[in-house]
């Protein structure tokens, strides 16, 4: 009876500790992989655009953006050749659908991105075959292409793309370049493998990189790791984007500074809320859990009252009984709430897809923690009740 009685009160902190820790270790993973996602945006970056970010909770007064106009080349030169704080600078521009062809065989729904030569300087192009674009043939809008794994594999299935021509708008362009292969994104998040690379200035012999196209270029700066929060590089580019675009100082900015990583805070605030509705979940059954150990503890200083009394008259000091009794709870929540954990991580191996759930030494630190919090509290009033027994008045209640 008493083992059935101590299981089902372990069961509380059992399930409180796996909702707590399961809900967390999602939420992990799901931040991480979103995250990880993201890595296409780079770090520690400006991007000069002409839309702000819509992050904040606020009213967006998108119509205020609507005649800014897109960054263009030459304030990208102006950039390049001014800015003092900055590592690499790049401005690229991106258009979707596309269509490529190699002989009968053809590749499609691929992103054609037209960027200059220090694009590499800014995001990560990991080269597998092949090479980069030279700055000659950035500056001289060469047709010249870098392909994607998918379009590489689609176009070229028992042959090296290396050297071969395609077609891309009824335009050849020369394959220089073989992009490593990344794997699909979390949550469809873009991916190096549908892309098709181009110097900036072919790309605008296709499409016209302006307002009226719909084709919108960007800058992106990426500044100093001495550059803290980015704080120079940030008055740095605001200061020359208005002596460039001649406003004046009353004038409000006619451009965005954004930062990539408000989208990373952003998602991070959210799954916070996440987070805390573990707590709350969680709570519940731990109390219940909590008051069950502590309903063992009770019984069990009744039950053992007349061998607290023969330890106090072998000189057992009231500490020492404290002690025992206290350890005692602590030891049964942290079993319950390694049980729950124990779940987590066996949880841990069904697949879910392309999200990867890794039980952290933090959240399993946490558990622990917590249970052994919940076991001291719930012990502390049942070992101090045993502690001031009198030795006499317990012997005698056997």
């Amino acid at each position: 009876m008493n083992i059935l009685r101590t299981t089902l009160s372990l069961l509380g902190v059992t399930i409180g500790i796996f909702a707590i820790i399961a809900v967390f270790t999602l939420v992990d993973s799901l931040e991480r992989s979103i995250k990880d996602s993201l890595n296409f945006l780079g770090t520690n970056n400006i991007n000069v655009e002409k839309w702000p970010y819509g992050f904040g909770g606020g009213p967006y007064p998108w119509w205020k953006y609507m005649q800014r106009p897109y960054p263009t080349y030459d304030e990208y030169k102006f950039l390049r050749d001014n800015v003092k704080n900055a590592q690499g600078m790049s401005i690229f521009t991106v258009r979707g659908g596309v269509t490529a062809k190699y002989e009968s065989s053809s590749s499609v729904d691929l992103d054609l991105l037209g960027v200059v030569h220090g694009h590499k300087d800014v995001y990560e192009i990991p080269i597998e075959k092949g090479r980069y674009f030279t700055p000659q043939e950035a500056e001289a809008g060469r047709n010249v292409v870098i392909l994607g794994f998918r379009p590489a594999k689609e176009l070229f299935p028992n042959q090296s793309p290396i050297g071969k021509s395609i077609k891309i708008k009824g335009l050849k362009y020369h394959v220089i370049g073989v992009i490593k292969e990344e794997g699909d994104g979390f949550l469809g998040a873009p991916s190096n493998d549908e892309n098709i690379y181009m110097p900036y200035r072919s790309f605008l012999k296709i499409y016209y990189s302006g307002q009226r196209s719909g084709v919108e270029s960007h800058i992106t700066v990426k500044g100093l790791d001495k550059d803290i929060g980015l704080v120079e590089l940030e008055a740095e580019l605001r200061g020359l984007m208005r002596k460039k675009r001649s406003l004046k100082p009353k004038e409000e900015d006619t451009f965005a500074l954004n930062r990539p990583e408000a989208i990373a805070n952003f998602i991070g605030s959210t799954f916070d809320v996440i987070g805390l509705a573990g707590w709350v979940i969680g709570g519940f059954s731990i109390l219940v859990g909590g008051f069950g150990i502590a309903n063992i503890m009770f019984v069990s200083v009744r039950e053992r009252t007349h061998i607290i009394g023969i330890q106090k008259s072998l000189g057992a000091k009231n500490y020492f009984i404290l002690f025992q009794f206290l350890f005692e709870s602590v030891f049964l929540s942290v079993i319950g709430g390694g049980v729950g954990i124990l779940l987590v991580w066996l949880l841990s191996f069904v697949s879910l897809g392309s999200l990867d759930l890794v039980l952290s030494i933090s959240n399993i630190v946490l558990g622990l923690g917590v249970s052994a919090i919940i076991g001291m509290a719930s012990g502390i009033i049942p070992a101090a009740m045993a502690a001031r027994l009198d030795p006499v008045i317990a012997i005698r209640s056997q």
